[in-house]
């Protein structure tokens, strides 16, 4: 039904290091008076670009929230990958916590409390007043799916029991 990502947000600060690092290293490159400083120079570069811009890059792209008719898929990590699932008829409470910079973007996070040790968040995703909308909407429409289940087993239980003379 949908895949989520945190806020695009999460890329401004990174963005703007990668912008300063190409700034910097454009203006003084080529610049030093010895060789192996502007060779240290582009390798500094380097370096604060694959840490302030592209780990947190990786980082965010490989955080996904899908959001199926029967479950929620958590999925993250960079090196190991983990992943997890919640079945909508399991029953969960949804909430919804912002600050006020997510209240300005209208992104918040969700967290869904299952009854395990530790909720499960889905950190600042947008639009996550409909996103609690929806998660609340399906675990209804699931527990009744399965009570109507229920009903039908134990009818058919019942009708079986009498046929063998129960």
């Amino acid at each position: 039904m949908a895949r989520l990502r945190s806020h695009a947000r999460a890329l401004f600060w990174p963005t703007l290091f990668l912008i300063g690092a190409c700034g910097v290293t454009g203006y003084y490159s080529g610049s030093l008076a010895e060789p192996w400083q502007n060779v240290l120079l582009l390798v500094g570069a380097g370096l604060v670009v694959v840490l302030l811009w592209l780990l947190p890059l990786v980082s965010w792209l490989t955080r996904r929230y899908t959001v199926t008719s029967r479950r929620i898929i958590f999925v993250h990590g960079i090196f190991v990958h983990e992943r997890q699932e919640l079945l909508h008829s399991r029953g969960y409470d949804v909430t919804v916590r912002k600050n006020w910079l997510q209240s300005l973007f209208r992104s918040g996070t969700v967290r869904i409390n299952s009854g395990l040790e530790h909720p499960l968040s889905l950190r600042d995703v947008p639009d996550a007043d409909l996103v609690q909308q929806v998660l609340q909407d399906l675990m209804e429409q699931s527990q009744t799916v399965m009570a109507a289940r229920r009903q039908e087993q134990s009818a058919l239980g019942d009708e079986f029991g009498l046929r063998a003379g129960l």
